[in-house]
């Protein structure tokens, strides 16, 4: 069974940091690209981060230059530092695997002003 468990989220001044984690199931990992996801309440699940396997990046044009992701391929793990964190970054935030689609459970981050 493939599971995607993320781990990191919390309550956060505005201006602070987090890192999510997100450990996934060895051949799901390999072979598919790594994405986060987040959506906020009333609002429509986004798109933030992805990358591929060969360690290509993307990111949304909001976070472009706080966030960076990275994946550990020993571990299995892909990552979600999150600096300089404002309050509308305040989501669920879900763990993707693209092709083969799958989600994690999602983690909460807050972010107070």
């Amino acid at each position: 069974q493939v599971q995607l468990v993320e781990s990191g989220g919390g309550l956060v001044q505005a201006g602070g940091s987090l890192r999510l984690s997100c450990a996934a199931s060895g051949s799901i990992f390999r072979s598919n690209v790594m994405r986060w996801y987040r959506q906020a309440p009333g609002r429509q699940r986004e798109l933030v981060a992805s990358i591929t396997t060969g360690g290509g990046t993307n990111y949304v044009d909001s976070v472009r230059g706080r966030f960076t992701i990275s994946r550990d391929n020993p571990k299995n793990t892909v990552y979600l530092q999150m600096n300089s964190l404002k309050p509308e970054d305040t989501a669920v935030y879900y763990c993707n695997t693209y092709p083969r689609i799958y989600w994690g459970q999602g983690t909460q981050v807050t972010v107070s002003s």
